[in-house]
């Protein structure tokens, strides 16, 4: 997730992922290639899409494949710094709530992975404005991954270790976004997985992007993966397992006044 050309954001960003923007493009998974041919779908006009809070880019990247344009913003000048280059895709720095973009501009918009940091009923109106009438809006989140029960097990033991420097909004991320209204009309949307063939030195690279994981570090000096590695690479195997994540989607149109 233009501010006057790339302006700083305000005060009220929550910033969690700044200090490892490097590891967390390396290390976060990509969302299903079906997921972005089915938003593209739903537009009428596939002239520009705003994906906000690109993060890395990774999700700006795969709308590029299917609109004329994309403008991707964070309020992160780390992340747009590690963000992937892509000749129809632009990044500038800007909060969600104040993108800069013109109204009525956009076709579609993209939050993946970030919608429960917003102030919801000023990004809200963002949306709004931005959007053409019949535009889209189209937000989603995981939570935990899936790969065999015993592997699952020391990502939840893991995950419960540093329960108490999750930022509350997370709770958000884990009720799959069911307590989020979008001001719109709603969208049907089938389910979709985001999946990754990784090693187990990947998978503990992701789980050491985990903002809970980070803050850990920071305030205790220790690494919290490192109690689960030995016995997850034990549980892992040689080579490359297959990882499951199930995505909870809200979609919504911007209706005629």
């Amino acid at each position: 997730m233009p501010n006057g050309g790339g302006a700083t954001p305000g005060n009220d960003f929550k910033d969690h992922f700044s200090g490892h923007a490097a590891s967390y493009a390396a290390y976060r998974p990509g969302y299903p290639p079906e997921l972005f041919r089915f938003l593209a779908d739903c537009c009428d006009k596939r002239r520009l899409a705003w994906d906000c809070a690109t993060g890395n880019g990774q999700t700006a990247v795969l709308l590029a494949e299917h609109f004329d344009e994309v403008i991707a913003t964070d309020a992160s000048a780390a992340q747009i710094g590690a963000a992937r280059a892509h000749p129809k895709v632009s990044y500038r720095i800007a909060p969600a709530e104040r993108s800069g973009l013109d109204n009525r501009s956009i076709d579609l918009i993209t939050v993946a992975q970030a919608l429960h940091w917003f102030d919801l009923d000023r990004f809200f109106d963002e949306a709004e404005r931005v959007l053409v009438t019949g535009g889209v809006l189209a937000a989603w989140s995981y939570a935990l991954c899936r790969v065999d029960p015993e592997v699952d097990a020391l990502v939840l033991e893991l995950y419960r270790s540093v329960d108490r420097y999750w930022p509350p909004e997370r709770r958000i991320v884990e009720n799959g976004y069911r307590d989020i209204d979008l001001p719109m009309t709603p969208v049907a949307t089938p389910g979709f997985d985001m999946t990754a063939r990784w090693t187990a030195e990947a998978m503990l690279g992701y789980l050491r992007t985990w903002s809970a994981c980070q803050r850990y570090l920071r305030e205790t000096g220790a690494d919290p993966v490192e109690a689960i590695a030995a016995a997850l690479r034990t549980a892992w195997g040689s080579g490359e397992r297959e990882v499951h994540w199930p995505l909870a989607i809200r979609i919504a149109r911007k209706s005629p006044v």
